[in-house]
């Protein structure tokens, strides 16, 4: 039973979205295993750009079957806006967009809690898109879910419930208006009418599909790095983008599971707080942050950007399970005169033996660098591993000796064919 799942391995924004659009050629379904609309997957197709947030990017290949899993929390918004887009680009999504009817919903509080909690709490950088609360309704047991829209008294008994209770913490501790139950249900009714013909039982599906033979690709959302039980927290996202979120997240056994790919850039990037051992924030770091382009694709925001981790990457390729990566952005390095790579974190003169688990440690680590020489020309039209300059080699084969991986895939550009397959 053939699964690939592709995992982001650093703090997310690796460009799985160009990687899962590659790799869909070959596939027969793809599916999303957790997290919202606070993840941009983009996608460049001749000289036109596409960002999507719910759907998978292997929706772009008309023979492949899209699937939003029982871990992602929807948001109505984001959904029909996306459906809407790719509607008017004429992409078929009918019969080819299946919804978990588990799948929970992000209701209008989530995003306000969201949003009021990382103006009055300790900023976690989170986008304002009402994940957390959503994934904290989910497990205190009180989420609202795709299937309870079928039945209306179902739906509106469990949302009174829960807007009584919002608006409690609204209005007592937050000092904010209430919020309106009746318009909140006609607007969910009116999606539920809009989103109807996707929803069904994906696990189901996939199981079925798996049996019949078919190749299923994974894709998680964030980076492995951001995972609420295994990242850097508290300054993580609110579900599993690791690999054993594939698992819970879509309703498949662990022994469908076939290969894991970790998409990591040829750098680091991280937007939002948290620990960074490798960040530059001088003018070096402005420079790999212009060239890259490195704006949040769902916020905008500016990324923080620092050279590769090893350390941070062995963790992760441990934790998921990878063996073969995909390396991305190779060319924003293309005029650097030297490219540092960090090798090893000391503490207090001495080297750490693992990855850190709390936060102060990474506040008093320092991090041990090689250095690379740069090779000082374009890598933008370059389509063969062969054909690339003896640095550029020698960095890329170094990334995979230094994180115990071997490298698949590397991408000099966002286009399609800006991409260098290697052999296995």
């Amino acid at each position: 039973m053939p699964v690939q799942i592709v995992v982001g391995a650093q703090w997310g924004d690796e460009g799985k979205g160009k990687i899962v659009d590659h790799l869909s050629e070959t596939i027969d379904i793809a599916a999303r295993y957790q997290g919202g609309a606070n993840a941009g997957h983009t996608v460049v197709i001749g000289d036109t750009e596409y960002v999507l947030h719910l759907i998978p990017s292997g929706i772009f290949h008309p023979n492949v079957t899209c699937i939003i899993g029982n871990g992602v929390v929807v948001d109505p918004l984001a959904l029909m806006d996306e459906i809407r887009q790719l509607q008017a680009l004429n992409i078929s999504i009918t019969g080819r967009l299946l919804i978990s009817h588990h799948a929970h919903l992000i209701m209008p509080y989530h995003k306000l809690l969201d949003t009021i909690r990382e103006q009055t709490s300790e900023k976690i950088g989170t986008t304002g898109r009402g994940i957390g609360p959503a994934y904290i309704d989910k497990f205190m047991r009180v989420g609202i879910r795709i299937v309870d829209l079928l039945d209306r008294d179902v739906f509106v008994s469990k949302l009174k419930r829960n807007i009584d209770e919002k608006n409690q913490i609204l209005r007592k501790i937050y000092g904010n208006p209430e919020l309106d139950v009746d318009k909140i249900v006609s607007d969910y009714e009116e999606f539920d009418k809009k989103i109807d013909e996707y929803v069904t039982d994906t696990a189901v599906y996939l199981n079925t599909a798996l049996r019949n033979g078919k190749k299923v690709l994974a894709e998680g959302a964030q980076g492995a790095l951001l995972d609420v039980d295994h990242g850097t927290y508290p300054f993580v996202t609110s579900s599993n983008p690791t690999s054993g979120g594939a698992c819970t997240g879509l309703g498949i056994p662990p022994t469908s599971i076939d290969s894991i790919l970790g998409v990591v850039k040829a750098y680091s990037t991280r937007v939002g707080n948290g620990p960074f051992p490798t960040e530059l924030t001088d003018e070096t770091g402005k420079m790999m942050r212009e060239i890259g382009g490195e704006y949040g694709a769902t916020t905008g925001r500016p990324r923080r950007c620092g050279w590769f981790d090893a350390v941070s990457l062995r963790y992760s390729a441990m934790v998921n399970g990878i063996t073969n990566i995909a390396i991305t952005k190779l060319d924003v390095l293309d005029t650097f005169d030297a490219i540092l790579v960090c090798t090893g974190y000391t503490l207090h003169g001495k080297p750490l033996k693992s990855f850190p688990s709390d936060m102060s440690t990474f506040d008093r680590l320092s991090p041990t660098y090689e250095s690379f020489r740069g090779w000082k020309s374009s890598t933008r039209d370059i389509t063969s591993f062969v054909k690339l300059p003896e640095e550029a080699k020698r960095y890329i084969n170094a990334l995979g000796n230094l994180t115990g991986t071997t490298v698949s895939l590397v991408s000099v550009g966002a286009r399609r064919d800006q991409t260098i397959f290697l052999k296995q």
